[in-house]
């Protein structure tokens, strides 16, 4: 075959085809890898946000609730904690079902996670906060500082 009867349009119609594919095969992840992300986020809310946005969200919808635990607010049950935490603006009762972390206590950020129910907040885990100056406790057999 001489050089002269390779055209250079045959080459760009055996292309198109294949740039077809390849678009269509990445616009197929893409819807698909959107979906998947959209099903999977968490939303952080504060307990202000939460009560005037409380339609956005209806009971068993699992969100992020960021807020302090009010002092003089925590009750143990049986299996559960009894709390509320604010934002200074709104104040929402929360039962934490999960055991809460060593440095969970009143006056102190936490990050719940959780759903509403009813006029409560539920959560299942719990995030304490703290600042760069962080100390863990004494071990129990040893004192104080």
């Amino acid at each position: 075959m001489a050089e002269s009867d390779r055209t250079p349009g045959l080459m760009k119609t055996r292309r198109w085809p294949f740039l077809i594919s390849a678009g269509a095969g990445i616009l197929i992840a893409g819807f698909f890898l959107v979906q998947s992300i959209g099903d999977d986020l968490v939303y952080y809310l504060t307990p202000h946000e939460a009560v005037t946005r409380r339609v956005d969200f209806p009971d068993g919808q699992r969100f992020r609730l960021a807020g302090v635990v009010v002092e003089g607010s925590l009750r143990e049950e049986d299996t559960a904690l009894r709390f509320q935490v604010t934002d200074g603006a709104s104040t929402i009762s929360v039962l934490l079902t999960e055991s809460p972390p060593l440095l969970f206590d009143e006056d102190v950020d936490v990050l719940l996670d959780g759903a509403w129910r009813s006029d409560y907040f539920r959560a299942d885990g719990v995030l304490v906060t703290h600042d760069e100056n962080y100390e863990a406790p004494p071990a129990a057999d040893q004192p104080g500082p």
